[in-house]
């Protein structure tokens, strides 16, 4: 049903001021002749007044056929004081009208009698049928206040009706004026009206309000017509007055209805729409409103709810809105927020089985009834006095989302069909919000899950650094973007440094960052030096727009991305990092001083264009601070200008890394970022000199146990006993293939961090690669034995030569992890 089609439904059972506007009208006397005709009747049914007035109704009303017919009619309609009904009127050009007619019986002074016949809905018979369920049974069945004037606008005739409107009595109306029994405005007016009608000999409507002792303010809308006369003059007034208090106060609920479908449709937060639909139905439409959504809905998680499938297993609801005229308590035990006991034999319970709304006017809150289910909920809903209620569930489509209970406590009035038309569609328009928030929210729970996925949970620093982050995404609608950082350790408590920033936003720059960060890690594991790693990197972005662009998509191509990569190594106090295209480095030293280190700029990733990346070395002091980041925290209208400043942001020695982060990323300006905003703070450290302990030895087989040697020795200084055995097979098979592979003298250190890292290296150009050694032979079983004896193991390239490690457990860190394990 369209919005349109229940307007006119809902106020066509309200009766409106233009409802009485056109009512045909003719006075009859007691035998059924026609005493007084009116402009509308003409209109109706083509007879003028002198064609009709003094001649019996049956001239225009078939029933009245015959004078014994006639007067035994008029005999039925005063023993049931009236008539209403659907009967034929014939026009006065043959053709027979279908008609919705009603007889109002009228008392004059001395017991003198006249009947009002009133003619509506009147259509041709071979025409459409006539939509009954409007104004035709309304106007048969809706108290009507009818009166007629003479022209001196005395009272002559009154029905019984007339004074419930004004409160005035048959005695002392009759006879008197308007003026003489109600003064005031009112009274004033209504007869004003009443001069201009019998002097036009028109039809007018006025609307007046009145206060009657017993009863609140009502509205009231009346309809003057003039009667005439066989020759046409005016012989009186006829008023018809009904109350349209309720047709006005459905209007104001459709007014409200007109503004929800854009305050429920301003948000995607399930719970302010929530919130917004139990405000808008309190208090103009129930004194108390909760609205319930299936749980899964505020967090986008879970299949939806299908109406007609949910079994013996109802679905749990949660409240999400809450409204209610009781500032104090309320009818309801559960606040907002919290789970909502459904009781399994209620209303409730047929609402979510079914998808259909469940009226109950009068509610029945006697002692055993489903109510007593929850002794909380029972206690408020006598306490407060419920006594009508509604409950519409909250659909889109087949789904279920929820569902919303419509109070009546203070307000005497029981629901009736039609609140629970406007509560239908008030319900409907919020479901619409709140299925797009659901489709949101699952969106952006999926965006957010491969965020947590691409970007990095923690930040490992462990013995190099300490680390803190933060990452603001431009797409605040999915929270995901192109920009990512990394720490990422390497052998010899080294540690590596990544932020980058694919250029676009949104889930395909996502997915591109998440292939480059995994591409990263992998060139990090080969130790590869920074200006290597980025030129890799680089051919890897080249590859990834190539295959954009042969693949027939609609989303654009990945045309580059912008990278640093330091690598900081803790017992040297030695950074090396390079960059492509990317913003510099700030270095803040631990007097607070900040240097934009002046890197090589290289090309962005994928370019292929301008130099490649360079690597620069520097030494920093312990407890430096190192700030990567990308281009959305410096980019306002001058790069410079923010650039100074997150350098005066930084300056703070004495503040943690996290606070700094908080500063920096707050300090950005109001408006919404237009770019992803990165930032990676981290802070060095250094090793202690007694936990690292190196040697340099003889590029020959004496090597070998002095090696074993000295690594022995060193364990037992530093406790280490237990690792004595595994150390030494180590040492002994790294020092081999060294003095085999390699010439010149043999460096090796022994470092203590989080495990314990052996390092031979030497000046030969080759890596050691394992290989599977057949029975027969005697040597290439060297890196296996290695192999099983510590936790892993690599090689890297230094300036004239290689690096060979392996990293062992330290004891309490193995107990650990079999403990975990």
């Amino acid at each position: 049903m369209t919005t349109t089609s229940l307007d006119a439904i809902a106020l066509g059972k309200q009766l409106h001021a233009s409802d009485i506007s056109d009512i045909a009208i003719a006075l009859l006397d007691e035998q059924g002749t026609v005493a007084a005709w009116t402009h509308t009747a003409e209109r109706l049914v083509g007879f003028r007044a002198g064609e009709v007035v003094g001649r019996s109704a049956a001239l225009v009303l078939p029933s009245f056929e015959e004078a014994t017919t006639t007067s035994a009619f008029v005999e039925r309609c005063r023993a049931e004081n009236g008539w209403s009904g659907a009967t034929a009127v014939r026009h006065r050009g043959g053709r027979v009208l279908d008609a919705s007619v009603r007889l109002t019986m009228l008392h004059g002074q001395d017991g003198t009698a006249r009947w009002l016949a009133s003619v509506t809905d009147a259509v041709p018979r071979s025409g459409d049928a006539i939509d009954r369920s409007v104004r035709g049974p309304l106007l048969a069945h809706t108290p009507i206040g009818v009166g007629i004037r003479d022209r001196q606008l005395r009272s002559t005739y009154v029905n019984d009706v007339a004074e419930s409107h004004d409160g005035l009595p048959r005695e002392r109306r009759l006879g008197r004026r308007f003026t003489e029994v109600l003064p005031g405005a009112n009274a004033e007016g209504i007869e004003a009206v009443m001069r201009q009608v019998l002097q036009n000999g028109t039809t007018r409507i006025h609307e007046y309000r009145t206060w009657l002792p017993t009863c609140p303010e009502h509205q009231f809308a009346a309809s003057f017509q003039c009667l005439q006369g066989a020759d046409g003059q005016a012989l009186g007034v006829c008023i018809i007055g009904a109350d349209v208090t309720a047709s006005r106060r459905t209007r104001e609920r459709l007014a409200v209805l007109s503004q929800a479908s854009t305050h429920l449709g301003s948000t995607l937060d399930v719970t302010q729409v929530s919130q917004e639909l139990a405000d808008l139905a309190v208090p103009l439409l129930a004194d108390h409103v909760t609205v319930d959504l299936e749980q899964s809905i505020s967090f986008g998680e879970g299949a939806p709810v299908r109406i007609g499938a949910t079994g013996r297993r109802l679905p749990c609801l949660r409240r999400a809105g809450l409204a209610s005229i009781h500032l104090g308590g309320r009818p309801s035990p559960w606040a907002r927020g919290e789970p909502v006991f459904v009781p399994p034999i209620s209303p409730f319970t047929d609402v979510l089985r079914a998808g259909k709304s469940v009226l109950e006017p009068v509610l029945d809150t006697s002692s055993g009834t489903w109510v007593d289910k929850v002794p909380e909920l029972a206690h408020g809903v006598r306490e407060h006095g419920v006594h009508s209620i509604m409950i519409v569930p909250i659909r889109a489509r087949r789904s279920l989302l929820g569902v919303a209970l419509f109070v009546r406590t203070k307000d005497p009035a029981p629901f009736h069909e039609v609140d629970l038309l406007l509560a239908e569609e008030l319900v409907g328009r919020a479901a619409r919000s709140l299925n797009n928030a659901r489709q949101y929210a699952r969106k952006h729970t999926a965006a957010l899950t491969l965020q947590r996925h691409l970007l990095p949970r923690r930040l490992a620093g462990s013995t190099a650094i300490d680390a803190a982050s933060r990452y603001l995404p431009a797409d605040l609608d999915h929270g995901v973007g192109g920009d990512w950082f990394d720490v990422i350790p390497l052998s010899g408590a080294r540690v590596a440094l990544v932020v980058g920033d694919v250029i676009g936003h949104g889930l395909h720059a996502a997915a591109t960052m998440g292939r480059l960060r995994t591409a990263v890690h992998t060139l990090a594991a080969m130790e590869l030096p920074p200006d290597e790693v980025l030129a890799h990197l680089d051919d890897t972005v080249q590859r990834l727009s190539e295959e954009d662009a042969d693949t027939p998509v609609q989303t654009p191509a990945v045309v580059g991305a912008t990278c640093l990569y330091a690598v900081y190594d803790p017992a040297t106090r030695r950074c090396t990092m390079a960059r492509a295209g990317h913003p510099p480095p700030a270095i803040i030293d631990p007097q607070g001083r900040v240097t934009y280190l002046d890197l090589p700029t290289g090309a962005p990733l994928g370019v292929g264009l301008g130099d490649p990346p360079e690597s620069v070395e520097l030494e920093l002091a312990e407890g430096s601070v190192l700030a990567l980041y990308t281009d959305g925290l410096i980019e306002t209208r001058d790069i410079e200008e923010g650039m100074r400043r997150l350098g005066t942001v930084l300056a703070q020695p004495g503040r943690s890394l996290e606070d700094l982060c908080d500063i920096a990323t707050q300090s950005l300006p109001d408006q919404a970022p237009c770019d992803d905003v990165t930032l990676l703070l981290v802070r060095t450290r250094s090793l202690c000199p007694t936990r690292v302990a190196s040697w340099t030895l003889p590029g020959d087989q004496s090597a070998v146990r002095s090696a074993r040697t000295l690594a022995a020795r060193q364990l037992t200084e530093w406790g280490l006993q237990g690792l004595q055995d595994a150390t030494q097979l180590i040492v002994s098979e790294l020092v081999t293939n060294a003095i085999r592979h390699g010439t010149g003298q043999i460096e090796l250190r022994l470092v203590r961090h989080q495990v314990l890292t052996c390092e031979v290296s030497d000046t030969g150009p080759c890596t050691p690669r394992p290989r599977r050694a057949r029975t027969m032979d005697e040597n290439g079983r060297g890196l296996f034995l290695v192999t099983n004896l510590c936790r892993r193991w690599g090689s890297r390239p230094v300036p004239g030569g290689k690096v060979v490690w392996a990293d062992q457990d330290l004891p309490h860190t193995s107990g650990l992890r079999a403990a975990a394990a």
